[in-house]
């Protein structure tokens, strides 16, 4: 017989997975900061037009969500606005590839 409770102390918690997600994606989010042209040939495929604003925009947009991840308290608030601004990416990307 399996015991789940042993195997889920082996690894990471899952709180554990979205605090580390969340570092990671606030991380990635200053860097748009810190260094926004490593960023803006990706920006540019959603947002070809101020190219440098919508990059600081994600950044802000990643940091926070990021930030939102890593409290349990707003985790829930974190991944709601992961799903929108997913949606929201991939919609520009589609309208500007017409």
């Amino acid at each position: 017989m399996i015991d789940y409770h042993h195997h889920l102390d082996e690894g990471f918690s899952m709180s554990a997975r979205f605090r580390g997600a969340g570092v990671a994606l606030a991380a990635v989010g200053l860097s748009h900061f810190a260094r926004p042209q490593a960023f803006e040939s990706v920006t540019a495929a959603a947002f070809p037009d101020n190219i440098r604003r919508h990059t600081l925009i994600d950044g802000g947009i990643e940091t926070a969500i990021g930030v939102g991840l890593v409290a349990p308290k707003t985790r829930k608030f974190a991944l709601a606005g992961l799903v929108a601004y997913a949606v929201y990416l991939v919609t520009n990307i589609a309208r500007n590839r017409r």
